[in-house]
Parts: C-alpha cells; sequence; structure tokens
C-alpha cells in the first residue's frame, strides 16, 4: 500500500490507541489510588516510552556494522525531541484549548512531582553528556549503576509522593465497558489498556516503517534517521496522550506523560549505552544533547517558576529543535 495511505492511517490508530490509553490509565491509577503524579510520571510515561528504548537493545544486540551509532543516536534523540517538540506540542494544545480548559493557561499541576521531574532529567542527563566526552570505561560503567539506581529512587519517591487520587465521580466512563458499570471492572480497565498500548505501538511500527521508507526513497543518512527521524517518528506520536489530557485541563498527567519520559530516557536507556556501546559522543550528539539540556531549563523556568504555557516558550523550544535539524541537514 502507498504509505500516502499508510501514514494518515497509522496516525489514526495512534490517535485511537492515545484516547483509549488515558481513558483507562486514568481508571486503573484510581482503582489503585495512585495520584495523578505517580500515573502521568510513571505508568504513562514508562508505558509509552518503552517501546521506543528498544530501538537501541535491538540495534546493539544486531551488532552491525554502525550499530552503536544508531543506538546512541536513538538514545541523545530521544531526549531532544521530548525536552522541545512534545513540550511545544503540549503548551499549543493549551492554547488552543484556552476557552474549554477551567484554569485557562495557567498550570494546574502537582508542583513537587514537576519540580522532581524536571530536576531529575536536568541533572541525569548532565551527566550522561559528560560521560561521553572521553571518560574511562569504568566510570562509565559505574554512571550506568549510578543512573539505574537513581531511576529506582526516583519512582520509590513518586510513589509516595504522588499528589491527589482522581475519584471516580472525576472520570470520563471508560470507552469500552459497553455495560456502563459503576465503577468498571479491573479486568475491563486491564483489557482496554492492552488494547489500546496494542493500538499505539502497532501504530508506532506501521509510522515507523512508512517513514523511514519515505526518508530511504529521499536518500537521508542513517546518522539523520537516529538523531532525527528515529526519535520523531517513535516518541512523538505516542505523546497523544498528552494532547488529550492538557485538553481536559489534566496538566498533571500531561506534564508527567513527558515529564516521566524525560526522566526514563535520560536514565535507563542512557545506562544500557554506557555500559554496552562505547559512548564517544560526536559533535551531533554532544549538540543535540546540550539543546535538550536547553529545552528542559526552558521548562523550568517556564513551568515551574512562572507557572503558565506561553506563547513565547513554545516558539523557542520548536525554535531549538529545528536549530537542530538544520545544524544536521547543514553539516552531514
Amino acid at each position: 500500500m502507498s504509505s500516502a495511505i499508510l501514514l494518515p492511517a497509522s496516525f489514526a490508530i495512534l490517535l485511537a490507541g492515545a484516547l483509549l490509553f488515558t481513558n483507562a490509565i486514568e481508571w486503573f491509577g484510581s482503582m489503585v489510588h495512585l495520584g495523578q503524579g505517580a500515573v502521568g510520571s510513571l505508568l504513562a510515561a514508562v508505558a509509552t516510552a518503552l517501546p521506543e528504548s528498544l530501538i537501541p537493545v535491538v540495534a546493539i544486540v544486531g551488532a552491525e556494522e554502525g550499530s552503536d551509532d544508531v543506538a546512541v543516536g536513538a538514545i541523545v534523540g530521544a531526549p531532544l525531541l521530548l525536552a522541545t517538540i512534545a513540550m511545544a506540542l503540549v503548551g499549543v494544545a493549551a492554547v488552543m484549548y484556552r476557552g474549554r480548559r477551567r484554569q485557562g493557561l495557567a498550570l494546574d499541576v502537582h508542583a513537587p512531582t514537576l519540580q522532581r521531574d524536571l530536576g531529575f532529567f536536568m541533572a541525569c542527563f548532565t551527566v550522561a553528556i559528560l560521560l561521553g566526552l572521553g571518560a574511562p570505561k569504568p566510570l562509565q560503567v559505574a554512571g550506568a549503576i549510578a543512573l539505574v539506581c537513581a531511576y529506582g529512587g526516583y519512582a520509590a519517591w513518586t510513589l509516595r509522593h504522588s499528589g491527589e487520587v482522581e475519584s471516580a465521580e472525576e472520570l470520563r466512563p471508560l470507552i469500552l465497558d459497553t455495560t456502563r458499570s459503576d465503577p468498571p471492572t479491573m479486568t475491563t480497565v486491564v483489557v482496554q489498556l492492552l488494547v489500546a498500548l496494542g493500538a499505539i505501538v502497532g501504530g508506532a511500527h506501521i509510522f515507523v516503517e512508512q517513514v523511514l521508507h519515505v526518508a530511504d526513497s529521499a536518500g537521508i543518512e542513517p546518522l539523520v534517521l537516529s538523531l532525527v527521524l528515529a526519535p520523531f517518528a517513535t516518541e512523538l506520536p505516542e505523546k497523544a496522550n498528552s494532547f488529550f489530557w492538557v485538553r481536559d485541563g489534566k496538566d498533571s498527567l500531561a506534564l508527567g506523560n513527558v515529564t516521566g519520559a524525560m526522566v526514563f530516557q535520560s536514565t535507563l536507556p542512557v545506562a544500557i549505552g554506557l555500559a554496552f556501546t562505547p559512548w564517544e559522543l560526536d559533535r551531533y550528539s554532544i549538540v543535540a544533547g546540550c539543546l535538550a539540556l536547553a529545552g528542559g531549563l526552558v521548562a523550568v523556568v517556564t513551568l515551574h517558576f512562572r507557572r503558565r504555557f506561553s506563547w513565547q516558550a513554545i516558539a523557542v523550544w520548536a525554535t531549538l529543535y529545528a536549530a537542530f535539524v538544520v545544524y544536521v541537514a547543514a553539516t552531514s
């Protein structure tokens, strides 16, 4: 089938899966008494980020020529996209639906969760970049162990300090609960979660295949694919969850889905890269890492200190990512 048909079809599948997922994960979090911080930053973020994290693992296991470069590119590229384009799209959604949102452009978040997520990301990803500037292998392995432990501590802290639990009265009816029982059974919630994840992963798989096919037909180099197109194709579509949450004014869940994925991508995948690849960052990876940290800094200033979405921040996030794309295209 033509990419002109499969690309929009895959995106439609992704959006449908995201709608089912956001609906089911809220019910799941409420039923197991998890606060919105844990639902967004742990459950939603890890569930949607995990499939993309398999890209560097598959590349490393494959051990083909250039596989280490693909793995490092995918590991560094994901945080860049999350800290720039994903943040920008969350802000755009807030602006688009400011009339529908009871809080307008102001943020309605669990502040400690947001502060913790952004702080963890900035610290862990800075360590990742520094260890790629010629650090000896034993130090890199020690860094990998430290990042795994850091994520374990982050997860434990999030579970203990996750904010308010959404009550059943605040939730939309479970979409696949045809009996409309109140509340739905845990079995029905889990079934919808599995269906949603299947749609997200399946849609993303088709989307990636078609993007890579188009890129190959256009003669785009593997470096550009691993640093730019692969993260863009795999990470961004699955953040459609945040679009629906921002639209409904659930900023803790929307931003937690992005910032939690930023923490995940800056720790566990980086640990794999540190332990199983040379982790010698080239100029493209260093630029990508620095721009990701710049995007994280903009998020700290805008979301933590100013506590509102703004067009200025959206423009800066978009410009950071565009600058990287232009740099790679001009120098590769």
